[in-house]
């Protein structure tokens, strides 16, 4: 099943380049990985993967493979992904427009994220 899902031009480009500086060849493919969870309601990671792994199904973007797990396409419909390059921080955000208002706020006095985004930092980035 394809999730109703939103990759905006942003994402789509930090996600091609990821792969194209992977050096897996061009059946290689973006691999996300969204859980519930975490403040906003997501965590997510991604690595770079040569193939699919069983299981994944493939969510063409583009010319771009973007591979996800069951529970993630579940979890990504009808969100849209983007990306930021801020000072404070760089990394795919998830836009839920159906997510509630977060309740909490950080240590450092500063607001929650927006009702339904979550925000994965480029740090997550794994190589398989």
């Amino acid at each position: 099943m394809q999730p109703n899902v939103i990759v905006k031009p942003a994402a789509e480009k930090f996600m091609r380049r990821m792969v194209r500086f992977s050096g897996l060849g061009a059946e290689a493919g973006f691999r996300l990985t969204v859980t519930a969870g975490g403040c906003s309601g997501y965590n997510a990671e991604f690595t770079v993967e040569g193939a699919p792994l069983a299981g994944d199904e493939v969510l063409p973007v583009g010319d771009l493979n973007v591979f996800l797990p069951a529970e993630s396409r579940l979890l990504l419909d009808g969100v849209t992904i983007d990306f930021a390059d801020t000072p404070s921080s760089t990394g795919l955000s998830f836009h839920n427009p159906n997510a509630g208002a977060c309740g909490c706020s950080s240590s450092s006095g500063t607001s929650a994220q927006p009702p339904g985004i979550a925000t994965v930092d480029i740090s997550a980035i794994r190589r398989s």
